[in-house]
C-alpha cells in the first residue's frame, strides 16, 4: 500500500524516513526541496516526488495514488490546509506532526468533510500530541466526572529548526486554555505553578499546546491548561512580553525571527536525543476534589515523533477506520504512549 512523507527533507521527516525503512516499509519521500528529497531517497533506495503546496488540485493530483500521507513540512499555519483540503479531494487519509492549535481545530471543523470522504484527519502523531493525549485520555478513563484537567511535559531536549520557527510565529498571538467548554486566549506565563512532573518539583508556566484543542476531543473534560517547566526569571520575562508581544504579529518581525532560526543547527543529535528523555504529566480533578494524577517517562520528543508518525501510518495502512477528526488517542487507544515509554 502507497503512502508519502511530505517534508521527509526536514529534520524530523528524515528521522521519519529511516525509522520507516527501519521498520521494513518504503514510503513515497515528497517534499518542494528537489535536491534534498531526491538525495535522501537516492540514499534509502525510496520512491520519491517533488511538488509545492500552492495549489490543491496539483497536490491532490499527488495523491490519488496514496492511501494515506504523513505531514511533516512546517510551520503548520501555512502548510496544513493546502494538504488537507488535497487530502479531501484525493480521499487520502491525512496525518501530522503539529502541536499548533489551530490545525487541531481546523481539522475538528472539517469532521464532516472527512467522515463524508472516508478519510481520517489526525494531527498530532508525534510528541505534539501523543503522550500528552493518552495520559489525558488515561485520566478520563480513572476519573470519568473530571471537570478540569492538567497537562504538561518536561523536555531538556533543544529545539528543532521547524518547532523554533512555529514557536516564534505563534509567539504573538499569547497563550490559551480551555475554559468551560470553549478556547480562551490568555496571556503569556498566564498561570505559574509548582509541579512534580517526574524528575522532582518545578516552577511551570502555561503555554498554548495542543492539548487546549485535542485533550477536550479526546476526553470532554471542558477546563484545561498545559504547562512546562520555567524558571521564575524566564516566566518575569515571558509576562513582561506581553505588554508588546501585538510587535511578534507582523510578518517582517516573524520573517526576522526566522532568519535568525536558520542560523542554529537542524536540531539534536542523536547522542542528544538518547540523553534528553521527556516526563509526561497530568493531573485531572472533578467537582468534589477528588484528583488523580498520572505520569509517563517517554523517548526524546523527536525521536517519539519519528516513531509516531510510522507507528500512526502502520496501524491505519492495515485497520479499517471510520473516516473524520481523530485525536491520536481516539484513534489508536490510550495504550499508544506504552509504546514510548522508557525506564
Amino acid at each position: 500500500m502507497e503512502w508519502m512523507i511530505y517534508g521527509a527533507n526536514g529534520y524530523t521527516g528524515e528521522l521519519m524516513a529511516r525509522y520507516a525503512v527501519e521498520q521494513g516499509m518504503r514510503p513515497v519521500l515528497a517534499g518542494r526541496n528537489g535536491k534534498a528529497v531526491e538525495a535522501l531517497a537516492t540514499e534509502l533506495k525510496l520512491p520519491f516526488r517533488i511538488f509545492s503546496l500552492e495549489q490543491v488540485d496539483s497536490v491532490a493530483a499527488e495523491l490519488n495514488d496514496m492511501q494515506l500521507v504523513v505531514h511533516c513540512a512546517g510551520p503548520f499555519e501555512l502548510t496544513a490546509e493546502p494538504m488537507m483540503q488535497a487530502c479531501l479531494k484525493s480521499k487520502t487519509h491525512y496525518l501530522d506532526i503539529t502541536g499548533e492549535l489551530d490545525i487541531f481545530e481546523r481539522a475538528a471543523a472539517l469532521n464532516a468533510k472527512a467522515e463524508e470522504a472516508g478519510i481520517v484527519l489526525c494531527p498530532g502523531v508525534g510528541f505534539d500530541v501523543i503522550p500528552t493525549d493518552c495520559v489525558a485520555a488515561k485520566l478520563k478513563e480513572q476519573l470519568p466526572d473530571a471537570t478540569h484537567l492538567k497537562l504538561g511535559f518536561d523536555s531538556r531536549s533543544r529545539m528543532s529548526r521547524g518547532t523554533a520557527k512555529t514557536s516564534v510565529r505563534r509567539i504573538g498571538h499569547g497563550g490559551a486554555i480551555r475554559r468551560d467548554g470553549k478556547i480562551v486566549h490568555v496571556p503569556l506565563a498566564y498561570k505559574a505553578e509548582k509541579i512534580d512532573f517526574g524528575g522532582g518539583e518545578k516552577l511551570a508556566m502555561t503555554i498554548p499546546w495542543g492539548d487546549v484543542s485535542t485533550a477536550y476531543h479526546s476526553t470532554g473534560i471542558h477546563n484545561i491548561e498545559v504547562y512546562i517547566p520555567a524558571s521564575p526569571k524566564l516566566v518575569k520575562r515571558m509576562r513582561q512580553m506581553n505588554w508588546f508581544r501585538w510587535l511578534f504579529r507582523a510578518e517582517f518581525m516573524k520573517r526576522w525571527l526566522m532568519k535568525k532560526v536558520d542560523q542554529q543547527p537542524a536540531g539534536p543529535k542523536d547522542n542528544e536525543r538518547e540523553q534528553h528523555v521527556t516526563w509526561v504529566w497530568g493531573e485531572a480533578r472533578n467537582a468534589q476534589g477528588e484528583t488523580v494524577v498520572l505520569r509517563e517517562k517517554v523517548l526524546n520528543g523527536y525521536t517519539l515523533t519519528a516513531q509516531g508518525g510510522v507507528t500512526m501510518a502502520q496501524y491505519l495502512l492495515n485497520h479499517t477506520v471510520n473516516g473524520g477528526f481523530k485525536t491520536p488517542s481516539a484513534l489508536y487507544g490510550s495504550h499508544l504512549v506504552d509504546k514510548f515509554r522508557v525506564a
